[in-house]
């Protein structure tokens, strides 16, 4: 499949996201920041992955939510409410959402994320697409047919050190052709955000965010 094929059929983007309310969101950045510092920097990095979001082609975007919407949430999405149950079932209800044609997901933890990145999955003609993270999750995990997600996700041990291991083998073990996408760094630690930030533009809502706490610590 080349570009101009993967642009014919755009497909579904699912953002999955907590609501960034202090102390329910990044709570391992605490002691590092107080909950309500944290909480600034899951906005800041939700938003900007909103954005990036935006600006890759889509059939559909849906943030699919853990709380209420707020002022952060730019206009062009679909909202729906996460599921029940651990983070595989959650996942596994997310890709349900989708009524046909290929589906990626992504969370709300790699601010560094960009439309380019975003416009691989799809392109060579695959039936899934991984995005591995380097804690051994994931931050992306597509499929040509949606409809495949339930069987493939439920069951995956999940925010363990080998949940991606888990996850890309179940794919290939189905006997599905796999699209490797780069590895991003998801921000879960103190030591995540700063290195995170580094990788942004300077001008990204991340960045700016965690150069403003870096300012009021002096």
């Amino acid at each position: 499949m080349n570009p101009r094929s993967a642009t014919a059929n755009p497909p579904t983007l699912l953002v999955i996201a907590k609501e960034p309310v202090p102390g329910r969101v990044k709570t391992r950045l605490t002691p590092s920041y107080t909950p309500q510092e944290a909480a600034a920097l899951a906005q800041a990095a939700l938003t900007d992955t909103l954005h990036a979001v935006l600006q890759a082609p889509a059939r559909r975007r849906v943030l699919v939510l853990d709380g209420t919407p707020g002022r952060w949430l730019p206009p062009g999405y679909e909202v729906a409410p996460q599921g029940s149950g651990g983070l595989d079932e959650r996942i596994a209800a997310a890709f349900d959402l989708c009524d046909g044609g290929p589906a990626l997901l992504v969370g709300m933890d790699t601010p560094q994320l960009t439309p380019d990145l975003l416009a691989e999955a799809g392109r060579d003609g695959h039936d899934a697409w991984f995005g591995p993270a380097a804690d051994g999750g994931f931050w992306a995990l597509g499929f040509a047919d949606p409809s495949r997600a339930g069987t493939l996700v439920r069951g995956v041990p999940m925010s363990t050190d080998r949940t991606g291991a888990v996850q890309r083998r179940r794919l290939e073990e189905a006997g599905l052709s796999v699209g490797l996408l780069p590895t991003l760094r998801d921000v879960d630690t103190a030591a995540d955000a700063a290195s995170v930030a580094a990788c942004c533009p300077p001008r990204s809502r991340f960045a700016t965010a965690m150069a403003a706490l870096a300012q009021a610590v002096r």
